[in-house]
């Protein structure tokens, strides 16, 4: 019997989400013939310190949802702020509630390489399919190694060059973010003076923007 719902689960840092990260979702979404992506933020990657986010999981996850807001199909999963860092993958799609859904976990091609790495990923594959972003045409290893081989389905996405860590350099430097994250994304970082930013450094007119 086929699943209600196809699910598409997108995670990372979100610090902060931008355009780039909403595109290659759509495109994924559209390529798998998805009926939801939810983003979900994580308190803290265990490939990751402590210092890798600037920004408090809680806030991130308010950026998630400016970010989304309105845009069918999309949804923030807040679930890995309820639990202690770092955040594990099985976990999260162990507590996702989503009967009659099929649930594709999407990650991109760098991150695929290492999946033998992450936590008993043979149970993820239990609870989920894997779809690898291939950006650009790159779409990483047939095989990240290990103990495989490793069932994925490869998407084809756009490539977008636009970083999280490109953002925060833009907006500690005073410089436009406009047209790199969605409005709304930009209104919270200005208001609440985020990654460094002063009055007007987000929309790089020396004016708090509207």
């Amino acid at each position: 019997m086929s699943p209600d719902v196809e699910i598409g689960v997108f995670g990372g840092s979100f610090d902060p989400p931008h355009l780039g990260h909403l595109i290659v979702a759509r495109d994924a979404m559209e390529f798998l013939k998805l009926d939801r992506i939810l983003l979900v933020p994580a308190r803290r990657s265990p490939f990751k310190g402590e210092q890798d986010t600037t920004t408090s999981a809680e806030v991130r996850a308010a950026l998630c949802e400016a970010a989304v807001e309105g845009v069918a199909g999309f949804a923030v999963w807040r679930g890995e702020l309820d639990r202690p860092a770092p955040s594990f993958t099985v976990d999260t799609l162990e507590s996702m509630d989503q009967p009659d859904c099929r649930v594709t976990l999407l990650v991109g091609a760098d991150t695929w390489a290492h999946f033998h790495r992450w936590d008993r990923p043979r149970r993820i594959l239990d609870l989920a399919r894997v779809g690898v972003l291939a950006r650009g045409g790159y779409d990483g290893p047939e095989d990240p190694g290990g103990d495989g081989p490793w069932p994925c389905v490869r998407v084809p996405v756009r490539q977008i060059e636009i970083s999280s860590t490109e953002i925060r350099g833009r907006v500690r430097d005073g410089r436009s973010i406009r047209f790199l994250v969605p409005d709304a994304v930009r209104q919270i970082i200005e208001q609440q003076l985020l990654y460094g930013g002063g009055t007007g450094a987000v929309a790089g007119t020396g004016a708090r923007s509207s």
